[in-house]
């Protein structure tokens, strides 16, 4: 199979993961079975390590508190900052983590039920690892749109009216 045709494949998933192989297969003209062996493959190859839902937390949960945390880190020699990164993602109350560019060398998002756990984390475990130099915390407020959805109940159509 295409390289081109797999990457269809990757894309119809990522935009509503519960597309059924055979639904793809109809929507690409391919065979049931080609499909299936094309995710399997994806799967074994940890291409695609998850299935998942996109929730609107903030229409069911009032105890969710999100934090992106901007970390300095010195490099360690040898490993640069995989080994720093690897003992935070470690900690349960770490959603992501992921190294930028820029100022900060990375950004952990940690999910908590209240703000002063959030900080408890920051505070007793995150800012005391060895090699982490500073954190500044971001504290999530609302999400309009995420992962390519907008997430406002409101959305207005956004078409130029157009009058003769």
């Amino acid at each position: 199979m295409e390289k081109e045709t797999k990457l269809e494949v990757l894309h119809l998933l990522e935009e509503n993961a519960r597309r059924s192989p055979a639904m793809i297969a109809t929507m690409l003209k391919m065979d049931e079975d080609e499909v299936r062996q094309v995710l399997e493959e994806f799967e074994r190859d940890r291409v695609i390590v998850r299935y998942s839902a996109l929730v609107n937390w903030d229409k069911v949960d009032q105890n969710r508190v999100t934090a992106v945390i901007d970390v300095k880190v010195t490099p360690q020699r040898d490993v640069g900052f995989d080994a720093i990164a690897q003992r935070i993602y470690r900690f349960p109350e770490v959603f992501s983590v992921s190294l930028m560019s820029g100022v900060y060398d990375l950004q952990v998002v940690v999910v908590g039920t209240h703000i002063r756990e959030v900080a408890q984390f920051v505070s007793e475990k995150l800012s005391t690892l060895e090699h982490v130099t500073s954190t500044t915390t971001h504290f999530l407020l609302k999400r309009y749109k995420w992962d390519g959805v907008i997430f406002d109940d409101g959305e207005q159509d956004q078409r130029l009216v157009i009058t003769p």
